[in-house]
């Protein structure tokens, strides 16, 4: 009987541990988990707007243990990969056969001068940020800054405004979204998220923050703005959304190869340590587009990357292709997703691309409820698929999935323009035309 260890309880440790109880069975599976719970992180803006229970964003613990797996509810302190042990902090050592590292994440604080020690400042990831959000937004609560206006901090951005409070939010990139999306394809999703009284300034940092005691009393920004918060009181609040970085702490000394964004492994997921695999954020990894270094901490990427190293866990032989990152988020009543390069990353990597658009409507224009969908794709100078965006106002996320298809497959503009399609008056336009083959076209018009 193998004995199997799993170190972290998000997607990819889930993930794993229930494929390799369903396939074998006679295994011993053990997750640590040092969360009380498996959280839905991407839920926390929902809860935070009042529209979730924090309690129904919290995955029961019978996700792991009705398949068969043990749950231990400790944090790993450290690895002897020559004894194959892991120990906890109770100082119980684990013995292991297989070890899946999936520790995932953990958000970055920038080292700005005041945010150290701050009450009043929040990263926006586990059930401990959630919890001490929701305790800090209070009565006297009045403004709230969020710093980053990627999908979790516009999604937050709402959810504060949503609360009542004035909600500022500053991006140092030139528009919201910038790891995802192109200026020109998010003009319409500033404007929705100022129709909402946000403050949204873009092209500007946070470069200091002033304290009055323990709480943050004022935000310097490099173009020397002030944003002035508890001037009314002592309960406003800043959230922190810059991103993440590897969980790698206890690692570090060790065998393992760790890289500036992870833990390095190869297309099976194998960290080059005998029978030690690692899967989800915890990894570093590479664009399934150019095959260089990339960034792709997504729940949606954790989950194949867990399966491949369960696979092979278990003998078999797959492998990984890497990121494409397909991505959605929401302003309402406007969905925005994309995937793959840019058009704006592709320019910084030098890449001689064409774009092309396509606007329809998403059902019958005459239909209730129709809304203009407008789609941008990214072609190489070859005609090669790499890239694409879409904003509408519904039916975005299906249309990320069948372009991430497409850039997977290796389709090309004209295999676009041949886009099979159906069409139904409640949910699509006519059939004389349809988005991603209307900007299918318009590419092939400048290739």
């Amino acid at each position: 009987m193998e004995k199997i260890v799993i170190l972290g309880g998000g997607p990819a440790g889930i993930t794993a541990s229930k494929m390799l109880r369903k396939n074998k069975p006679d295994w011993d599976v053990t997750m640590v988990r040092p969360e009380p719970s498996s959280l839905i992180y991407c839920a926390i803006p929902y809860v935070v707007e009042g529209l979730l229970e924090a309690d129904g964003v919290c995955k029961s613990d019978d996700i792991v243990t009705e398949t068969g797996t043990k749950l231990i509810k400790d944090s790993a302190t450290e690895v002897d990969f020559d004894k194959k042990t892991v120990k906890v902090s109770s100082g119980d050592e684990l013995p292991y056969d297989k070890l899946l590292i999936a520790l995932g994440a953990r958000p970055v604080m920038p080292p700005l001068e005041g945010m150290a020690g701050a009450k009043n400042t929040f990263p926006v990831k586990t059930e401990e940020d959630l919890r001490a959000i929701l305790k800090a937004i209070t009565p006297g609560s009045r403004k709230a800054l969020v710093i980053g206006a990627g999908n979790i901090g516009i999604e937050m951005a709402q959810a504060l405004k949503k609360r009542g409070l004035d909600t500022y939010m500053v991006e140092m990139a030139k528009h919201v979204l910038p790891a995802m999306m192109d200026g020109d394809m998010v003009s319409e999703v500033e404007a929705g998220l100022r129709d909402k009284g946000i403050d949204l300034i873009t092209g500007v940092g946070v470069d200091s923050l002033e304290r009055r005691g323990e709480v943050v009393s004022k935000a310097v920004l490099s173009d020397e703005r002030e944003i002035v918060l508890n001037d009314e009181g002592e309960d406003d609040l800043i959230i922190v959304s810059v991103g993440v970085r590897p969980e790698v702490d206890i690692l570090k000394g060790t065998e393992i190869p760790i890289g500036p964004m992870g833990i390095l492994v190869n297309e099976r997921m194998e960290t080059g340590v005998p029978d030690v695999w690692a899967a989800g954020d915890v990894c570093q990894y590479r664009s399934f587009l150019d095959e260089e270094i990339i960034g792709g901490k997504l729940a949606t990427n954790a989950v194949p990357m867990a399966k491949v190293a369960a696979r092979n866990m278990m003998g078999t032989n797959w492998t990984y292709d890497g990121f494409v990152n397909g991505a959605a988020t929401v302003v309402d009543p406007l969905r925005i997703g994309g995937v793959g390069f840019s058009e704006e990353t592709c320019v910084k990597k030098g890449m001689k691309v064409v774009t092309g658009k396509g606007k329809t409507t998403t059902r019958f224009p005459m239909m209730p409820g129709a809304t203009e969908v407008t789609v941008k794709l990214i072609f190489t100078e070859e005609g090669k698929l790499v890239g694409g965006q879409v904003v509408g106002g519904e039916a975005v996320a299906e249309r990320i999935d069948t372009l991430t298809m497409a850039i997977k497959a290796g389709f090309s503009v004209k295999d676009l323009m041949s886009f099979d399609y159906c069409s139904q008056p409640w949910q699509t336009f006519f059939p004389a035309s349809n988005a991603i083959v209307a900007a299918a076209e318009d590419g092939w018009s400048k290739l």
